[in-house]
This record gives structure tokens, C-alpha cells and sequence, in this order.
């Protein structure tokens, strides 16, 4: 009864292991596709909206970030960004669309700055 019982035990194993696969396989905690370059597409600064002059934000594949000079890494938490250096945290909100949206405060109060990435570039004909 024993190589029988290891091997029930075995199987129960294999059968743990497959479903923890397809679950993990299953959560969107982790968005595909997410580096590349985002250009800002607006900004509102005290619940008004001002020209966006901002530096792109960039995504790379190895989960480092940059913005205007700021280099850090980057994780991706459900719907959430967290962009982190050796000082500063900030979060960023993913939304449908290509778009991320980074919420914080300046010298002139709240600032929400919502940045787009294309798929396509104009004039060009294959896709990023």
C-alpha cells in the first residue's frame, strides 16, 4: 500500500502545481506590452488645464524607468504603477487606452499629468 499511497500523494502534487499555474497565468497583475515611450497628452495643474510641455516618460522592458532626469524602477501592481528610486515613491494609474496617469503635487498644487503611448507612429506603417 505504500508506492501506492507516494503515488497519490504524487499526483496530488502534479495537480496543486498545474492549477497554481493556470491561476497565476490568470491575474492581471502584471500588464503585457507596458514599457515603451509615453508622451504627455494633457495636464491639469489646480483643476486647470495648462499646455503639457512635459519630458516623455519611458517604460523599459527591464523595468527601469526615466522622466526628466529621474531614473529609478518600475513595478506593476494590478492597475497601478509604482515608480520608485533611491528616495521618492510615487504611483501612476493604468488606464485603457495606452494611458498612464501620475498624480502629484508641485510648486502650484496638484498636478495630473496623463501620458499616451501610440501603438502605430504617424507616417510609419508597422507597429511599435
Amino acid at each position: 500500500m505504500g508506492p501506492r499511497r507516494s503515488f497519490v500523494s504524487s499526483l496530488r502534487f502534479v495537480a496543486v502545481a498545474i492549477g497554481l499555474i493556470a491561476l497565476a497565468s490568470a491575474t492581471p497583475a502584471q500588464k503585457v506590452g507596458l514599457s515603451g515611450q509615453y508622451r504627455c497628452s494633457r495636464a491639469v495643474v489646480n483643476g486647470r488645464e495648462v499646455p503639457c510641455k512635459a519630458a516623455p516618460l519611458i517604460l523599459s522592458t527591464d523595468g527601469k524607468f526615466q522622466l526628466r532626469g529621474w531614473e529609478g524602477s518600475y513595478l506593476v501592481h494590478g492597475e497601478w504603477v509604482e515608480l520608485t528610486d533611491t528616495q521618492i515613491k510615487a504611483r501612476a494609474k493604468i488606464e485603457p487606452g495606452h494611458k498612464i496617469v501620475l498624480e502629484c503635487y508641485g510648486k502650484h498644487g496638484l498636478v495630473q499629468m496623463v501620458y499616451e503611448r501610440r501603438k502605430a507612429e504617424l507616417g510609419k506603417t508597422q507597429l511599435a
